[in-house]
């Protein structure tokens, strides 16, 4: 019989793994949530997690954490941004989700990147470049996000039900 905590852990899993594509969801957080719960919550007569999984699970889920919030901006800056144009188009784009949706992200964080370098008196082909390399670090880091946090669920389900 499957017990409740494995039946959760794994819906946060594949929570995480789903969530990987959808803005402001956070995965990595998720993804160790579900590792920890199991861990530490799972009756004795369930299959045991080993300690060094668990920390293996929890430092790449970290990582997925990190790339979620860091891609976009290190993609931007290496394509030439301003420092101070990631911070407006970050709020910018959070703001625009609450307003058009995850597309709203993607357009509002490309477009606030373009006008803000524009403004700073960058040629128009820096300024398109920056807001370029923006979108290809967003879209980067979603599909990293969900390799990662699929990675996860597949290492669990392996080292826990399958070894």
């Amino acid at each position: 019989m499957v017990d409740l905590v494995t039946v959760l852990a794994l819906a946060l899993l594949v929570g995480a793994v789903v969530g990987s594509v959808v803005p402001l969801v956070p995965a990595g957080p998720l993804s160790v949530a579900g590792v920890l719960l199991y861990y530490f919550l799972a009756p004795a007569s369930a299959p045991s997690l080993w300690v060094g999984w668990l920390v293996v699970f929890v430092v790449v889920g970290l990582l997925a954490f990190a790339i979620e919030h860091l891609g976009g901006p290190l993609a931007s800056r290496a394509g030439g941004a301003e420092t101070s144009t990631m911070v407006v188009a970050g709020l910018a784009s959070l703001a625009l989700f609450f307003v058009v949706g995850p597309l709203g992200i993607v357009i509002g964080t490309v477009a606030v990147v373009l006008a803000a370098e524009l403004r700073a008196g960058k040629e128009p082909r820096r300024a398109v470049r920056a807001a370029a390399f923006t979108v290809a670090g967003l879209l980067a880091s979603t599909v990293a996000q969900f390799v990662i946090t699929g990675s996860i669920l597949a290492g669990f389900v392996l080292f826990v039900f399958v070894l």
